[in-house]
């Protein structure tokens, strides 16, 4: 079971699902719970949640680098364009998680995004950030799996048709792009100052 907090070799305090992993360190220190923003982003952060759905998101951090090769940096209009053979293609690549109901939703997610105007999947997405002040966890068991905001998020996506898109598999999501800062009470991220949010402008 992880600790709450973690002191890294470094000797910052961590959250302690990061453990004794250097890119989870990384991950934890440079991207988790920052703001991102921009249609392009948000899909990949989207497919990649739902890659990980029933696995660690180590797994599918470490394997990232070739999910953004196969998967055309997960620029929609690209992936949109996928067919039959790119689905059988991705199924015998070792790099990635060759699911293939969330290959096939990823490229279906793709064409969903590519039908909405420019900007339309960042606003929706952030309209569910909640408001206001929020008590920062002081355990780990004091964060949330799933919460209302992120279950109503869920199911304003599954109304456009969007797929692996459940209310956890949202929330991780939330906390990832920084829609909500889960970071503990102790942890060195829980004390710096709010980062400067992330733009992507390739959507298209």
């Amino acid at each position: 079971m992880a600790h709450d907090l973690i002191i890294g070799p470094d000797g910052l305090a961590r959250c302690g699902w990061v453990g004794d992993d250097a890119e989870y360190r990384r991950y934890h220190d440079e991207e988790w719970g920052r703001p991102l923003h921009g249609d392009r982003a948000l899909f990949e952060k989207m497919s990649l949640e739902g890659f990980q759905a029933g696995l660690s998101w180590i797994t599918i951090l470490r394997k990232r680098p070739r999910f953004r090769e196969v998967f055309a940096e997960f620029v929609p209009a690209r992936v949109a364009a996928f067919g039959p053979g790119d689905v059988e293609t991705l199924m015998q690549d070792a790099g990635i998680i060759r699911n293939r109901s969330k290959i096939e939703a990823t490229i279906g997610n793709a064409r969903l995004v590519l039908d909405t105007p420019e900007g339309e999947l960042d606003r929706l997405m952030w309209s569910f950030a909640p408001s206001g002040p929020r008590t920062r966890p002081a355990t780990l068991a004091d964060v949330p799996a799933v919460t209302a905001e992120s279950a109503a998020m869920s199911a304003a996506l599954r109304k456009r048709g969007f797929r692996f898109v459940g209310p956890t598999t949202m929330y991780a999501l939330m906390q990832s792009a920084g829609m909500v800062d889960d970071h503990l009470a102790g942890c060195h991220r829980a004390a710096a100052p709010a980062a400067a949010v992330r733009h992507d402008t390739t959507d298209s």
